[in-house]
C-alpha cells in the first residue's frame, strides 16, 4: 500500500456547532504561543481545516482590554470560522468576556477545562474546573444563556485516574446548550505524559446524544486520525503538535476523506516559502521587531522539519533584526537540508511528548 493511502471509515454527517456549519471535521487545537493569527492564516491558505481556535486567553484580561490579549484575539477575513478559547473561574467575568467577544463578531467561544498548568488549574480554572461539578455547571450554563453564538467546551478525561468525570460533564453540558465537546484523552494528572486513552474518549462520545465530540491528543498523521475516529466514534479530530511539523495535515485529511488518498507534505522549498509567508503575516500584525521575537518558537518547528543542521538553526534563532534574519536564512537556503533533497519528500520529524507546559517547549 502507498504511504499516502489508508482505508476510510464511514464518516458521520458534516459537523455543525449549533447554527455554525463547518466545512471540515479537522480542527486546529489551541496551543499557547503557536496557534496565533499568522499560523491560523497559513493553515487556512493550505486548506482542509474546519475550525481554528486561538491560544487560551484570560477572561479577566479580555474585559480589561489588556493590549497583549486584544492582539491574541485579532482575526482576519481568511481566518473564519474562528473561535476564541477563554479561561477563568468567576461567573460574572466569564459572562462579560463572552458578551465582549460576541460583540466583536467572534464566530464561537470555547471554554477551557483542560489546561493542566498549575497556575491555571490550581486556581480553579482550566482542568481545575473538573473538581467543582456544581460550580462548573453553573458557570457554563450562565455563559450559554448570555450569548447567541455557539459555546463549546475543551476538557480532559478527568483530574486523575480516580476521577474520570468527562462523560458526566459532557452529558450535562449537552442538556444546557453546549454545542460541542473537544476531549483530550489524558487526565490532568498525566499532563502530556503517557498515551492518549482512546477508550476514555469513546466513553465521552457515547455520553452525548447529538452534539459533536472532537477527539484530541497524539494525532500526527492521517493514520493516527483514522484510528481516533474509528476507535472512539468521535465526530472530528483536533490537531495541535502534528500541525506544527506538518501544516498540510488538514488538507491531507480532507483529501483522504474524499478519495482515500492524499498528497505528501511539503518539501524543503515548500516549507521555506511557508516560513516566509507566515513571518510576513506576523510582521503585518506585530511589526518587524515584534515579529522577530515572536517567530522564534515557530521557526524551530519549521527548521527542524526542513532538516536544517542544528548549528544553522541556532544561528537563525539568534537574529535580532530583519537583516540578520534574512542573512541567516540565506545561509540555510544555500546549505539546504541534511541529505540535500530540496524538492522531494523529507523524513518525518519526531515530535516528542512535551515534558512540561507548552510555553516551555
Amino acid at each position: 500500500m502507498s504511504p499516502f493511502t489508508h482505508p476510510c471509515p464511514d464518516f458521520p454527517p458534516p459537523i455543525s456547532y449549533g447554527p455554525l456549519r463547518l466545512t471540515s471535521r479537522y480542527h486546529l487545537s489551541p496551543l499557547a504561543g503557536y496557534t496565533n493569527l499568522s499560523f491560523r492564516r497559513i493553515v487556512r491558505q493550505i486548506g482542509g481545516i474546519g475550525l481554528a481556535t486561538t491560544d487560551l486567553v484570560s477572561a479577566d484580561a479580555i474585559i480589561h482590554e489588556n493590549p497583549k490579549t486584544l492582539k491574541m484575539i485579532e482575526t482576519h477575513p481568511e481566518d473564519r470560522p474562528f473561535a476564541v478559547q477563554i479561561f477563568g473561574r468567576d461567573v460574572a467575568t466569564m459572562v462579560d468576556a463572552a458578551q465582549y467577544l460576541e460583540a466583536r463578531g467572534i464566530d464561537s467561544i470555547d471554554i477551557n477545562m483542560g489546561c493542566p498548568v498549575a497556575k491555571i488549574a490550581g486556581g480553579g480554572s482550566g482542568a481545575g474546573m473538573m473538581c467543582n461539578t456544581d460550580g462548573t455547571m453553573t458557570l457554563v450554563q450562565k455563559i450559554v444563556e448570555s450569548v447567541k453564538i455557539p459555546i463549546s467546551v475543551k476538557m480532559r478525561l478527568g483530574w486523575d485516574s480516580t476521577q474520570l468525570t468527562a462523560p458526566t460533564f459532557a452529558r450535562e453540558f449537552e442538556k444546557i446548550g453546549v454545542v460541542a465537546i473537544a476531549i483530550h484523552g489524558r487526565t490532568r494528572e498525566q499532563g502530556f505524559s503517557g498515551s492518549v486513552d482512546l477508550n476514555g474518549i469513546r466513553k465521552v462520545a457515547e455520553a452525548t446524544e447529538s452534539i459533536p465530540v472532537i477527539g484530541n491528543g497524539d494525532v500526527r498523521t492521517v493514520a493516527d486520525a483514522a484510528r481516533m475516529l474509528t476507535e472512539t466514534g468521535c465526530d472530528g479530530v483536533s490537531i495541535g503538535r502534528g500541525a506544527l511539523t506538518n501544516p498540510w495535515i488538514f488538507k491531507q485529511l480532507s483529501q483522504w476523506e474524499e478519495t482515500g488518498e492524499w498528497s505528501p507534505p511539503g518539501s524543503f522549498n515548500d516549507r521555506l516559502e511557508l516560513l516566509l509567508r507566515q513571518f510576513s503575516h506576523m510582521q503585518e500584525q506585530w511589526g518587524a521587531d515584534g515579529a522577530i521575537v515572536r517567530f522564534r518558537k515557530m521557526s524551530h518547528w519549521y527548521l527542524k522539519s526542513m532538516r536544517v543542521r542544528p548549528a544553522l538553526r541556532h544561528h537563525f534563532q539568534q537574529a535580532k533584526t530583519v537583516d540578520e534574519f534574512n542573512a541567516a536564512l540565506a545561509i540555510i537556503v544555500e546549505a539546504g537540508p541534511i541529505g540535500g533533497n530540496r524538492t522531494g519528500l523529507l523524513p518525518d520529524m519526531h515530535i516528542p511528548v512535551p515534558s512540561g507546559p507548552i510555553e516551555r517547549w
